[in-house]
């Protein structure tokens, strides 16, 4: 998966698909899985997710995936970003990823937002030191400082995704990767989101792969776009050409 050879793309994917069993029937709980298990009376019919999609991104390149609902785009991201392994096909990200996929995944309820910080930044890579050093600069972008000794379990799903954005961004990653990131708090948090973004974008030096539904939003930051629809991908090109394709479906 991850490669630190010189090269100028950050991300290779090399005929990637992705397969899932689905049962065929549904069933109500695991006592009757299990019967039809041991009776051979439970078959499975095969889901690709991701069917042989291809593409590379070089570095400082920024480049929206867009798609109907289910269409894969967010299983290419957990691909990419090593959460899922592919079923076939090689993936090849070359420096550190900052996956801004599933805001919040791995944070225990339990837990204070404090604690939580520590125990997110470890799950990143981050030393103990770093989150010390950085620690108040998380607090304050995520706008939270009378909330951080509060367990977790009283949080709101908004509050949440602050304080994982807060933590992900942080330091400047090579790869960033952007899932529907940008849909959650109210609009001026989501503004300041999308300026630190813009911010790392600016920068030259991060690789941005970003999905949202907001096509608008999609132009505004990407230079490039790939539309992959019920995982085949169908286009791949300057991000104004490809959002017209995407749109001219719905029309």
């Amino acid at each position: 998966m991850a490669d630190t050879t010189g090269s100028e793309y950050a991300i290779e994917v090399n005929d990637v698909s992705m397969i899932f069993n689905i049962a065929s029937e549904q069933l109500n709980n695991l006592k009757e899985y299990f019967i039809k298990i041991m009776r051979h009376e439970l078959f499975f019919k095969e889901f690709r997710a991701l069917d042989h999609v291809s593409f590379k991104v070089r570095r400082g390149e920024v480049v929206g995936l867009v798609g109907t609902n289910g269409s894969g785009k967010s299983t290419m991201l957990k691909c990419i970003a090593g959460v899922l392994e592919p079923s076939e096909g090689s993936i090849v990200v070359r420096g550190n990823i900052a996956p801004l996929i599933e805001l919040g995944a791995g944070f225990d309820a339990e837990l204070t937002a404090r604690e939580n910080i520590y125990l997110n930044g470890s799950l990143l890579g981050y030393s103990r030191e770093f989150v010390d050093e950085h620690l108040q600069e998380i607090i304050d972008f995520a706008e939270l400082q009378d909330f951080m000794d509060m367990p977790l379990k009283n949080y709101s799903s908004g509050m949440v995704a602050r304080i994982a954005f807060a933590i992900a961004t942080v330091t400047e990653p090579d790869v960033l990767i952007v899932d529907e990131t940008l849909s959650v708090g109210d609009v001026f948090f989501q503004e300041k989101c999308e300026a630190r973004i813009k911010s790392f974008i600016d920068s030259g030096n991060v690789t941005v792969l970003f999905v949202s539904h907001s096509m608008k939003q999609v132009e505004r930051i990407c230079e490039r776009a790939i539309w992959i629809e019920k995982g085949v991908q169908r286009m791949d090109g300057p991000v104004e050409e490809v959002v017209e394709a995407y749109e001219r479906q719905f029309g």
